[in-house]
């Protein structure tokens, strides 16, 4: 041993005619020599740190073509003191990148699509800096050259890598021993030694090369995306259920991919270790859901509108519910669209003079102010009208955000409220209030009729479609293409009605969905657990319907089209201008006046400050309308409905 240590002195010294040379081949001729070593201990005795390079293979590395002190700065003369050297700093070195600031030549060619291999790098360095392998806190933690090496770095899709995905789980392995143990008997690390059923998940697939979160939530994100790198299906199905939307959210109790399959120790569906299995899945729902049956069990976690012989009663309830939607948005679309198109050509035309030149204008005709106003709504019908907005717009941000969970709005609104559960609180107090508004309302009618023994069920105080609401949409078709006058309205037009009896639809069905959805354990047990996927379904797609008519359609009726435009305060104020409400419903004032009734709906206008506070409020509604139609259309081109 001590002649070893001799003569590696020997050969140290004879170097010194190197002087300030340092090139490579001088680095080489010592670490290029075959089992160059220096010793560990300081009397040159014990164990030797093995320092030799294998020159061929370091050339065909990515950093082949980088010279010797790129990596170990510091060295100015050889031969070197091992005391005083710089650490290698890859990711600075890495930062560099960037900037272009490393000499030698880079390889690598750009895909069209795919980031350069010189960007990857980049983002790779910035990712590793944000991980928990890059946490100097944590005693040995991975750093660059563990999963690398320092000297022989390929290609991840070099089978010669150490991060090769073949290779991955054995370089990972040597700090997660257990986790490499349990994977080695799972469905995935069997696939692994049979390549030819094709490929198979290793340590980086799920959790990514160099995105490593200690932080559970961010970590959950990253496996759970990678899962469905694989399991594009799967992984979108569970998302859209409860358990994957307020997992994503941060729910900690909400089932992931993890507590039903496990982590590393993965089986396949029909293995009996499986905790998916036929034998075992009661068990593994019972963890959570402590009461759980075989009717429970028959949930769908990762059932999907697409496949009707798996999910046949979630593929009917996607088709029938898409059908509701496509009709009514088609139709009434149609109709706001024709509607602005002949209110805008219905205007009179003005020649107006620009430098010298005559140019027609449509001009909207002016309203009339008779100094009275006609009491349309009285104050309890517009307190009802206040609760069912606030709760109607409360119920959508809430709401939306977890159908679309991992849009980014979402997360940012969920977060910044301080976590789901005050979300889920406020969606749950909203839903009462709204379904309380409904239903106090239905009660408020039948009271007002049962006490007025002579109401005509189909007159034209009532709200039920009658045949007059069929003439006048007819009529206001023809008037939409120049086919005739536009009908005379009662007091309450078809579009109208489709609107009151709109929110009764969507009470309905939003409302019965929403409580089971709320009380799933108990509706799970006593009913087929794949109800509470088709009242999902029924819940999110009749949300996005409520969203798409009352933000868009009935904002137009009301607020938007021309001869309304930009607000109409009636509902607020509660009245009308007399000289608006002969224009708007002017059946209705010939029956008043008739009757001699007109008078006793007759009120003083709102002053000038009340007109400003009614319209602040309204633009303020308004543009929380649109800022959240705004936000589930842009979710919903990104993610669907069904």
């Amino acid at each position: 041993m001590h002649e070893r240590f001799f003569l590696f002195l020997a050969f140290l010294f004879s170097f010194g005619a190197y002087g300030t040379e340092l090139s490579d081949d001088a680095c080489l001729d010592c670490h290029g020599v075959a089992g160059f070593a220096v010793p560990i201990g300081e009397t040159g005795g014990g164990a030797m740190r093995s320092l030799d390079i294998n020159a061929h293979a370091l050339k065909q590395s990515v950093h082949g073509e980088l010279p010797c002190i790129e990596c170990h700065a510091g060295i100015e003369k050889l031969p070197h003191d091992k005391d005083g050297l710089q650490a290698v700093d890859c990711v600075t070195c890495h930062s560099r990148l960037e900037k272009g600031g490393l000499s030698g030549k880079r390889r690598g060619h750009r895909v069209r699509g795919e980031l350069s291999s010189r960007q990857k790098t980049v983002v790779n360095n910035a990712r590793y800096q944000t991980s928990i392998h890059a946490d100097t806190a944590v005693e040995n933690n991975a750093t660059c050259d563990r999963c690398h090496t320092a000297h022989y770095v390929y290609r991840s899709d070099d089978s010669r890598a150490t991060t090769y995905s073949g290779n991955s789980p054995q370089m990972c392995g040597a700090c997660h021993t257990k986790e490499l143990q349990e994977y080695r008997f799972s469905v995935h690390g069997a696939n692994l030694k049979r390549p030819w059923r094709g490929e198979s998940a290793t340590c980086s697939d799920c959790h990514t090369s160099h995105r490593i979160s200690g932080e559970k939530l961010t970590a959950h994100r990253i496996v759970t995306d990678s899962c469905g790198d694989c399991h594009e299906l799967e992984v979108e199905a569970y998302l859209s259920t409860t358990h994957g939307a307020l997992a994503w959210l941060g729910n900690s109790d909400a089932a992931k991919c993890a507590n039903c399959h496990r982590a590393h120790a993965m089986r396949a569906v029909d293995d009996p270790l499986s905790l998916v299995s036929s034998e075992s899945k009661l068990i593994t729902c019972r963890e959570c859901h402590e009461d759980a049956n075989e009717n429970f069990i028959q949930y769908r976690v990762h059932g999907n509108t697409h496949d009707y012989e798996k999910y046949p009663y979630m593929w009917l309830a996607a088709r029938i519910m898409v059908g509701i939607v496509l009709f009514v948005l088609i139709f009434f679309y149609a109709h706001s669209m024709l509607w602005f198109y002949r209110e805008i050509h219905s205007r009179v035309i003005e020649w107006r003079i620009v430098d010298s030149r005559r140019y027609p204008f449509r001009v909207k005709r002016p309203h009339k102010k008779s100094g009275k106003h006609f009491r349309r709504f009285s104050w309890q019908w517009r307190l009802n009208h206040w609760a069912v907005a606030l709760s109607v717009m409360t119920l959508v941000f809430t709401g939306m955000s977890v159908m679309y969970a991992n849009a980014s709005w979402a997360v940012w609104a969920v977060e910044a409220a301080g976590g789901h559960g005050l979300f889920t609180t406020i969606h749950r107090f909203a839903a009462v209030v709204f379904l309380g508004a409904i239903i106090g309302h239905a009660v408020a009618v039948i009271y007002n009729i049962r006490r007025n023994p002579d109401f005509d069920w189909f007159g034209p105080d009532s709200l039920l479609p009658r045949k007059k609401d069929w003439q006048d949409m007819v009529g206001q078709f023809k008037w939409f293409f120049g086919k005739g006058e536009q009908p005379r309205f009662d007091r309450w037009t078809y579009w109208e009605k489709f609107d009151y009896w709109a929110v009764y639809w969507g009470a309905l069905v939003i409302g019965v969905s929403g409580m089971m959805l709320w009380f799933s354990d108990t509706v799970g047990n006593l009913l087929p657990g794949w109800v509470l996927n088709v009242a999902t379904i029924a819940h999110g797609v009749e949300a996005f319907l409520a969203v798409m008519t009352l933000f868009v359609v009935h904002f137009f009726n009301n607020h938007i089209r021309p001869g309304k435009f930009p607000l109409d305060i009636v509902m607020f104020s509660g009245s009308w201008d007399l000289e608006e409400f002969k224009e708007e419903r002017p059946e209705e004032y010939r029956r008043l006046v008739e009757s001699g009734e007109l008078e006793k709906y007759l009120v003083a206008p709102p002053s000038p400050a009340r007109s400003r506070l009614y319209h602040i409020l309204g633009f303020i509604l308004l543009g929380i309308g649109f800022v959240l139609l705004a936000l589930v259309v842009r979710s919903f081109i990104h993610g669907g409905l069904v």
